[in-house]
C-alpha cells in the first residue's frame, strides 16, 4: 500500500486566501457597497478600520438589549390602554436607565474586544508570515509544525544559554 501525502499546509492557505480574496471581490463590486463606500460616512469607516470594527460590534451586541427595550415599551404602551398611564412612564423611565447602563457597558465591552481582535490579527499574520516566508530553507517549510515548534524551541534555547 502507497502512502498518501497529506496536502500541504501552505497550498491549503493560499488557496483558501484565494477563495477570500474572491469572496471579497464580490462584496466590493456590489453596487449597493459601492453607493455606500463613496458616501461620506463610508470614507470615514474606510479610513478608520479600528472605528469600524468598534462600531460593528457595538451594533451586534447591542441588537438584543434594544430589543428587550422595544419590547417593554410596547407592552407598556398596551398596559396603558388599559388606564395603566403612571406605570407605563415609571416602567419606561427605569427601563431607559437601564438599557443606558447596558448600552455604556457594551460600548467599553466592543471598544476592547476590538482592540482584542486586531491585536491578535497583528500577531497571527506576523506568525503566519513567518512560518511561511520564501527566505526559509525548503525543508523547514516542508516539516510538520510540531517540528517546527521544537526547531524554535531549541533555537530560543541556545540564545539563553
Amino acid at each position: 500500500m502507497a502512502k498518501e501525502e497529506p496536502p500541504s499546509v501552505s497550498r491549503d492557505l493560499q488557496e483558501l486566501q484565494r477563495k477570500l480574496g474572491l469572496l471579497l471581490e464580490s462584496f466590493l463590486n456590489n453596487s449597493k457597497v459601492v453607493a455606500f463606500m463613496k458616501s461620506p460616512v463610508g470614507r470615514f469607516l474606510d479610513r478608520h478600520p479600528f472605528v469600524t470594527l468598534t462600531v460593528l460590534m457595538f451594533v451586534t451586541m447591542s441588537a438584543i438589549p434594544v430589543g428587550f427595550f422595544l419590547l417593554i415599551v410596547v407592552l407598556t404602551s398596551l398596559c396603558a390602554l388599559m388606564g395603566a398611564i403612571l406605570l407605563e412612564g415609571l416602567v419606561i423611565s427605569v427601563c431607559g436607565l437601564s438599557l443606558l447602563c447596558v448600552l455604556c457597558g457594551l460600548g467599553f465591552l466592543s471598544l476592547a474586544l476590538s482592540g482584542i481582535a486586531m491585536m491578535s490579527y497583528v500577531v497571527v499574520s506576523c506568525l503566519m508570515s513567518y512560518c511561511f516566508s520564501p527566505s526559509r530553507p525548503l525543508t523547514q517549510q516542508n516539516a510538520n509544525i510540531d517540528c517546527q515548534l521544537a526547531m524554535k524551541f531549541t533555537e530560543s534555547e541556545r540564545l539563553i544559554f
